[in-house]
């Protein structure tokens, strides 16, 4: 146990500064079921063997989605990622997790920032974009506080199908603002509109009545996505006023659910009300191209109740990642990435299509769809499971969400069809 200087004297003195009588009551807010009453279930001692051997035999219960078909997507997805791009950013100019604060001594990472923001403005059409947020989720419950600061008023509007840890995230952001509502469509007292395009059940939004909706009520339009290669397809979401959504398709594994990288944009006029940070490009004494951190607006740097945000550091690394894959691609490569992905979906539709039973809920989208089945989604998942098929993540009333990217080949799609059309003939 590492040594530990405060007394209980000073522990009680600190408690008694803050108003509250244990350390315990700092975490009232967790909910019960979140907390521990007792040890984790883990052995007190092994020696390093046994431990290697324990946590080998955990690891190997996992199924990686290169060892068999892989079908699930729903805001984290299997792209592959180039080789390179794990070389350079190893690189010692480039790798680093933070933003930094010598401009001097980084001009590296903060190259690879400045470019970070120019393709994240490129790809979303808005005028601006950040340095980069923690993930998907947090972006968007940061761009629903900064439409509450524009526009200074409280409800947030929430058009179609929002990925449901999204909307938890957003949840958790608000539940203490007094007066906090969420309603379909906006209305005078709305700060913002949010969509998400393609949405949770892959469904492509039209942007210009949503657009048209937000300048008659005033509210702002938050455009959000979980799949950015979409964006190599689908018109950049231009109507928005801010788009925010999740950038691991590029450049990042999926990895047991993160780091992930946030993307935020915005128009010009919102920079001053944009969370987190911005990189410049500027000359130096001797008149050449260098970078610095042009706009820091977060609790480090002014007091914290003047901060756009209070997430202390951004995924620089996960960044970097983002930006050498999308490089590497190029104009013309995240089309022809964004036009094999769609491809695929189209392929896998027309399979299921020919299994009886099946219908095919969606009249658009991108990689993502969902499909009826007439029997139990989470028992077909569970059955495919136990044969190496990871076939998509089971919705309610035996609706099932499936994707496919440019990892998914033509037998993947023979043999997920094939068995699905054998479980569900065995159940029926």
């Amino acid at each position: 146990m590492r040594f530990l200087p405060h007394t209980k004297a000073d522990r009680t003195a600190m408690l008694e500064s803050i108003g509250v009588s244990s350390v315990d009551d700092l975490y009232t807010h967790v909910p019960a079921s979140c907390k521990l009453n007792s040890l984790i279930d883990l052995p007190l001692a092994q020696s390093e063997m046994e431990t290697e051997r324990a946590l080998v035999t955990i690891a190997n219960q996992n199924h990686a989605a290169h060892e068999g078909p892989f079908f699930l997507g729903a805001g984290s997805y299997y792209h592959h990622v180039p080789s390179s791009v794990d070389h350079i950013i190893q690189r010692s100019e480039f790798l680093t997790a933070y933003t930094p604060y010598q401009p001097e001594v980084s001009q590296g990472t903060l190259m690879v920032i400045f470019e970070f923001q120019s393709m994240v403005a490129a790809l979303t059409g808005m005028d601006i974009a950040n340095a980069s947020m923690y993930d998907g989720s947090t972006a968007l419950a940061e761009a629903a506080l900064m439409a509450k600061r524009v526009t200074k008023r409280d409800n947030i509007s929430i058009h179609g199908q929002l990925h449901p840890q999204y909307r938890e995230t957003l949840d958790t952001y608000m539940q203490h603002f007094e007066g906090f509502t969420t309603t379909e469509m906006p209305d005078e007292k709305t700060a913002c509109l949010i969509v998400q395009t393609p949405d949770f059940h892959g469904n492509i939004h039209e942007l210009s009545k949503l657009r048209k909706a937000c300048d008659e009520s005033g509210a702002l339009l938050i455009i959000c996505f979980t799949e950015v290669v979409s964006l190599g397809l689908l018109p950049a979401p231009i109507e928005a006023d801010i788009v925010v959504g999740e950038g691991q398709s590029l450049g990042n594994p999926m990895q047991a659910g993160g780091p992930y990288v946030g993307l935020f944009a915005c128009k010009e006029k919102y920079v001053r009300q944009m969370p987190r940070r911005l990189c410049g490009q500027t000359t130096d004494e001797e008149g050449r191209r260098s970078f610095v951190l042009t706009l820091n607006t977060r609790e480090q740097h002014i007091r914290r109740e003047k901060a756009t945000s209070n997430i202390c550091t951004n995924q620089g690394l996960c960044a970097t990642a983002f930006t050498i894959h999308l490089s590497l691609l190029g104009e013309e490569g995240i089309k022809h990435l964004a036009a094999l992905n769609h491809e695929k979906a189209c392929q896998l539709a027309d399979a299921l299509s020919t299994i009886d039973g099946i219908s095919i809920l969606n009249e658009t989208f991108f990689n993502e769809f969902v499909i009826q089945l007439p029997v139990d989604s989470h028992h077909v998942v569970s059955k495919l499971a136990k044969q190496g098929i990871v076939a998509g993540l089971a919705l309610k009333n035996n609706q099932l969400l499936v994707t496919a990217t440019e990892m998914t080949s033509d037998i993947d799609i023979q043999t997920f069809t094939r068995k699905l059309n054998e479980i569900i003939h065995d159940i029926i």
